[in-house]
C-alpha cells in the first residue's frame, strides 16, 4: 500500500502567517492505517476538511487587498479563509474509499489566493513528516 494521509495530520499553508498550522478533518472512513481514517482526495472543503489557518499574507486574497488599499497600501494580512479548487494531489492508485482515491502524504493542494497547502505532520505518527 501507498503511504496514505490520514484524518487528522497537521496542516499548513504557504501563505499563512506563523504558526499557520491546521488539522485535516473529516468524516471517518472504513480504512485504517496505525489506527487512523485514511483521508480522501476530495477532502478539500474549507472549514469542514480545511480549517482556517490563522492569518493569510496573500497579496491575491480580495480581503487583503481590500485591506491594504484601506492603510494607504500597507500590507496588511487578513484572516484566512481557504478555497480550494482542486482536490489533493497526488492520489493514490492503488487505495480507493467509496469510489474515491486515497490521498497521499505527499499529497499538496492549492488556495485559490496562491497558497500551497501540505502536511507537516501525519496523524498516528507524531514524529514522522512528510
Amino acid at each position: 500500500m501507498q503511504a496514505v494521509l490520514t484524518i487528522g495530520s497537521m496542516l499548513k499553508c504557504s501563505q499563512a502567517l506563523p504558526p499557520g498550522a491546521s488539522a485535516l478533518l473529516g468524516t471517518p472512513t472504513p480504512l485504517l492505517v496505525a489506527g487512523m481514517p485514511v483521508a480522501t482526495t476530495m477532502m478539500v472543503t474549507p472549514l469542514v476538511n480545511i480549517m482556517t489557518f490563522g492569518m493569510c499574507n496573500s497579496s491575491t486574497n480580495p480581503m487583503v487587498i481590500a485591506a491594504t488599499a484601506a492603510a494607504m497600501g500597507v500590507h496588511t494580512p487578513m484572516p484566512c479563509l481557504p478555497v480550494i479548487p482542486a482536490p489533493w494531489s497526488p492520489a493514490s492508485n492503488t487505495t480507493t474509499i467509496a469510489g474515491m482515491p486515497a490521498a497521499l502524504k505527499g499529497s499538496t493542494c492549492k488556495c485559490s489566493w496562491g497558497g500551497s497547502i501540505s502536511v507537516t505532520q501525519t496523524a498516528g505518527n507524531p514524529h514522522q513528516t512528510t
